[in-house]
Parts: structure tokens; C-alpha cells; sequence
């Protein structure tokens, strides 16, 4: 009884240890989650850009997916297509494996 007395001590313990450390690591990622916003809201404030900067962002966007789409079309990479399907799968073959060897036993 003493055994299972100390079995239980020690799960509840290590349980609890568990459960704490997830609760920690939950609230770090919280934390870490919330600070970036906080970042982004202070530097894309809407006075800090001026009106020529916004429109050489824009162009420079419109440029990149121009010369994205040109090289995708000069691209010779295409998806390829999927594996044929096996015609057992692995858990008869281990099934039909298993059962030979059985049977091979059994006769000698």
C-alpha cells in the first residue's frame, strides 16, 4: 500500500510539474505574440510615410510581381505528378508476411 501511496506522490508530482511548464511556455508565447503588434503599430504609423515613399513602395511591388510572373513563365519546373498507388498496402503485406511465416513454421 505504501508502494502505491508513493506511486501516486510522485505522478501527481511530475503531472504538476507538466502541467506548469505548459502553462509557462503558454504565457511566453502570449507575451510573444502580443509585442510584435505593439512594433508594427508604432513604425507603419500613418504620418511617417509621405506620399512619394508610399508610391515607390507601390511601384517597387508592382516590379517584383511583374518580374515574378515573367520567371515563372520561363520556368521549366513543373509540379510533379503523385506516386502510383501501391497495390498492397503496408499493413497487409505485414499481415500476409506475418501469416506465411506462421504457416511455415507450423509444417515443420
Amino acid at each position: 500500500m505504501e508502494n502505491l501511496l508513493n506511486a501516486l506522490i510522485i505522478t501527481a508530482i511530475g503531472m504538476g510539474i507538466t502541467f506548469a511548464a505548459i502553462v509557462v511556455l503558454w504565457g511566453m508565447m502570449a507575451a510573444l505574440t502580443m509585442l510584435p503588434d505593439a512594433q508594427e503599430k508604432e513604425e507603419n504609423a500613418p504620418e511617417a510615410v509621405s506620399a512619394a515613399e508610399q508610391e515607390a513602395k507601390i511601384r517597387a511591388a508592382a516590379a517584383a510581381v511583374a518580374l515574378a510572373l515573367a520567371e515563372q513563365e520561363l520556368s521549366s519546373a513543373r509540379p510533379l505528378p503523385p506516386p502510383p498507388t501501391a497495390i498492397v498496402s503496408a499493413w497487409q503485406l505485414g499481415t500476409r508476411s506475418r501469416q506465411m511465416y506462421e504457416k511455415g513454421r507450423r509444417r515443420k
